[in-house]
C-alpha cells in the first residue's frame, strides 16, 4: 500500500495550506476598492492573472519541456483551476449576495468527499466526514446565509456551484501533479511552481476575450482608491492582489496539496472565507457578529479534525489517501 507522506510532511503541508488560505482570503478585500474605483471585476481578474504570470514567466521558460510532458495537466489546471474558478466566482458575486456565493462555492470539500465516495467508490473515515460537516456548518454561520436566500438569481447560484466544482478540479489536479512528482514512477517530476506559471498563462489567454483588458481605464491605477475611508495607491493594492493573493497563494496551495491530499487541502481552504471576513472587519469596517465568530471556530475545528483523521483498522480510507499514485494504479486495489 502506498503511504502519501510522514507526519512531518503532513504538518508542513498543513502550514502551507493555512498560508494559502490566508493569502487567498486577502484578495477580495484588496480588489474591492479597485472595482469600486471603476475597474470591472473581470478586468481585475485578468490583471491578477496576467501580472502573476509575468512574475512567474522565468520559471515557465526554465521548464519549457513541461507542456510537452504534461499538456493535459497544464491545460486542465489553467482552464479549470485558474481561469474558470475566478471567472465563475466573480460572475456569481455580481448576481447574488457575496455571503451566499461563498457558502455555495465552499461546498467544494463536501464535493471532494462525494467524488472519493461515489466516483472512486472508496470509503472515507467517519471523523473526516464529521470534520467536513463541521467546517461547512461553521462556514454557513460565517457568511450568515439566512440574510440572503430569498429571491436568489438562478444563474448566480449555478455559477457559484460551478466555481465549487472547478475548485474540486483545482485540488485534484494539484494532487495528481504531486503524486506524479515523486516515488518510483520513473518519470521526471512535475515542477509545481512551473505548473502554476503555465496555469496562469493559460488562464490569462482564455479570460482575455471576456475581460477585454484593452478597454481598461489605466489611469485609475496611477491614482488613489479608498479602503475603509483610507486613501491608498491603487498600484499598491494591485501589487498585493498579484504577489500575495495570487502568486504566493497558488504556490503554497499546490505545494500543500502535494503534501496532504485534495480533500484535506480543500477543507483547510474553507478558512479563506474566515480570513476574508476578518480582514473585511478590520480594513473595511464590516463588523463580525457573534454567529460569525462561532462559525469561524467551527471551521477551524472541522479542518483540524479532517486533517488528523486516522484510518480505522477495517481499511476505511481517510481523506489523506484518496487518489492512487502511478505505482498504485499498476496494482490491484487492496484497501
Amino acid at each position: 500500500m502506498h503511504t502519501t507522506s510522514g507526519p512531518a510532511h503532513q504538518r508542513s503541508g498543513l502550514g502551507l495550506a493555512l498560508l494559502s488560505a490566508c493569502a487567498f482570503g486577502g484578495s477580495g478585500v484588496a480588489a474591492k476598492p479597485l472595482i469600486e474605483a471603476g475597474l470591472t471585476a473581470m478586468q481585475v481578474v485578468w490583471l491578477r492573472m496576467a501580472l502573476s504570470a509575468l512574475v512567474l514567466l522565468p520559471v515557465a521558460l526554465r521548464n519549457r519541456d513541461l507542456p510537452r510532458r504534461h499538456p493535459g495537466l497544464l491545460l486542465g489546471f489553467g482552464l479549470v483551476g485558474v481561469g474558470a474558478v475566478q471567472c465563475f466566482s466573480f460572475f456569481s458575486i455580481s448576481r447574488i449576495p457575496v455571503g451566499v456565493s461563498l457558502l455555495l462555492e465552499y461546498t467544494s470539500p463536501a464535493l471532494l468527499l462525494g467524488y472519493v465516495r461515489f466516483v472512486q467508490r472508496r470509503r472515507v473515515s467517519r471523523a473526516a466526514t464529521l470534520g467536513v460537516v463541521a467546517a461547512l456548518a461553521g462556514l454557513a454561520l460565517v457568511v450568515q446565509f439566512w440574510d440572503g436566500l430569498g429571491g436568489l438569481d438562478p444563474l448566480g447560484v449555478i455559477c457559484a456551484l460551478a466555481a465549487a466544482l472547478c475548485s474540486v478540479g483545482y485540488f485534484l489536479l494539484s494532487e495528481h501533479a504531486g503524486s506524479a512528482s515523486g516515488g518510483d514512477s520513473g518519470r521526471p517530476p512535475v515542477d509545481l511552481i512551473a505548473m502554476t506559471a503555465y496555469g496562469l498563462i493559460i488562464g490569462t489567454v482564455v479570460v482575455a476575450p471576456i475581460a477585454q483588458p484593452w478597454t481598461t481605464h489605466w489611469r485609475l491605477l496611477t491614482g488613489d482608491v479608498s479602503m475603509g475611508g483610507t486613501q491608498l495607491p491603487a498600484w499598491a493594492l494591485l501589487a498585493w492582489v498579484v504577489l500575495i493573493a495570487t502568486v504566493l497563494a497558488y504556490l503554497t496551495g499546490v505545494a500543500s496539496v502535494s503534501r496532504l491530499s485534495a480533500p484535506v487541502a480543500g477543507v483547510v481552504a474553507t478558512l479563506e472565507a474566515v480570513v476574508a471576513t476578518v480582514l473585511a472587519w478590520v480594513l473595511l469596517g464590516e463588523h463580525l457578529a457573534l454567529p460569525q465568530v462561532v462559525g469561524g471556530l467551527l471551521v477551524l475545528v472541522g479542518a483540524c479534525v479532517a486533517q488528523t483523521a486516522a484510518a480505522p483498522s477495517t481499511g476505511t480510507l481517510t481523506v489523506l489517501e484518496v487518489l492512487p499514485t502511478a505505482e498504485a494504479e499498476q496494482q490491484p486495489a487492496t484497501r
